[in-house]
């Protein structure tokens, strides 16, 4: 009975409804957007539900934290990935103005050509920035005041726009130095992260052998499913040993975390 409860719960999730398109705008998002992660509530329907139906309270538990893990891993890595896909916006923006100031372009009409030609948080800030030089304000300010995932990149070129309307110095150049410094800290950034890919994978590993213990031990007739599932002292191992395994791999992602930045 429970486990036909479990395949009627999974059949739930991946039923036909009038098109295959439909279906995936279902589990992973509305408005024809793909998200890199399924709806909340379809991760509890499709998962915490049958843990509970299965393994009770302690099975719910347990599919709890690996959901919950798994959900803060993918956010992270998706904020990494368009930290780094708003860095390489930020290049190219900067590189416009860089260009149109070397023809004689107003540092104005330079920030306004490339927030014509950008997107997202780069194409707002240089208009800002276009519009305060524009008015006679400094444009430096609205680089630095921005709140995005890429302050910090911002402000160094903010820093650098101060600098020259403080001083008199070239704007271009100093906008170079700056892109120059970015794109070195990125070039930096992804041989790093290549290196770690090795560490990483380990970790993953270490923290999926319990697994593999367990199917090993069900393939030998030692039932450890039969334990951990049915309750009272198994259940009780089987919400530690999931916890143990959780904060080994955000032990590792900390690790990792601290060696990027």
């Amino acid at each position: 009975m429970t486990m036909a409860l479990v395949c009627v719960a999974a059949a739930l999730v991946v039923a036909p409804t009038e098109s295959r398109k439909r279906r995936l705008d279902t589990v992973f998002g509305s408005a024809g957007v793909r998200r890199s992660l399924p709806r909340p509530e379809i991760l509890v329907g499709s998962v915490c539900v049958p843990a509970f139906l299965v393994g009770g309270v302690h099975g719910l538990l347990a599919a709890a934290m690996v959901v919950l893990l798994f959900r803060r891993r993918r956010a992270f890595a998706s904020r990494d990935e368009q930290m780094q896909v708003e860095r390489r916006k930020l290049l190219d923006g900067i590189d416009i103005v860089i260009g149109e100031l070397k023809i004689g372009a107003h540092p104005s009409a330079a920030a306004e050509a490339a927030a014509a030609e950008c997107t997202g948080v780069v194409a707002e800030v240089l208009a800002v920035a276009a519009a305060r030089s524009r008015l006679g304000g400094s444009g430096a300010d609205g680089i630095e005041a921005a709140d995005a995932t890429i302050a910090a990149e911002l402000g160094r070129i903010g820093q650098a726009w101060r600098v020259a309307e403080t001083h008199g110095l070239a704007l271009a150049e100093l906008l170079t130095a700056a892109r120059t410094d970015l794109l070195g800290r990125l070039r930096f950034r992804s041989r790093t992260e290549a290196s770690l890919a090795g560490a990483r994978a380990t970790g993953t590993v270490l923290a999926g052998l319990p697994i593999l213990g367990i199917l090993l031990g069900q393939l030998m007739g030692a039932a450890p499913l039969k334990v951990l599932l049915g309750g009272g002292t198994g259940g009780v191992l089987l919400v530690v040993g999931t916890a143990f395994a959780c904060a080994g791999l955000l032990w590792t992602d900390a690790i990792t975390s601290k060696v990027v930045a």
